[in-house]
């Protein structure tokens, strides 16, 4: 049953979204009315709350953007930095992410050996 009211909510959201009206639990669920579809009265809410200050749109077309969603994630928070202010946290933090590389000469043997 949650699988359908949770599809139900997005797709709700979405339509929302898409002809550019705030997301909200009652608008949610006047979708819902129309379109006949029977959920629990908390998941519009619940919906409402989690995109509530969310551009949907941008989220869409930011999801294929990059690798992953991780890196996607990363680097905008890196670009948000700079606009916010110091700079140079951001740059601490992306020299601790880069992993350190390991030679097979420390550990004695090679490959061919």
């Amino acid at each position: 049953m949650s699988t359908k009211a949770e599809l139900a909510c997005v797709y709700s959201a979405l339509i929302l979204a898409d002809d550019d009206v705030a997301v909200t639990g009652e608008k949610i669920q006047t979708i819902l009315k129309a379109a006949s579809v029977d959920i629990e009265p908390y998941w519009p809410g619940l919906f409402a709350k989690a995109l509530e200050g969310v551009n949907v749109k941008e989220l869409i077309t930011k999801i294929g953007s990059g690798v992953g969603a991780a890196p996607a994630a990363g680097g905008a928070a890196a670009a948000a930095a700079p606009a916010g202010g110091d700079a140079a946290p951001a740059k601490e933090e992306k020299k601790k992410e880069e992993p350190e590389e390991e030679s097979d000469d420390d550990m004695g043997f090679g490959l061919f050996d």
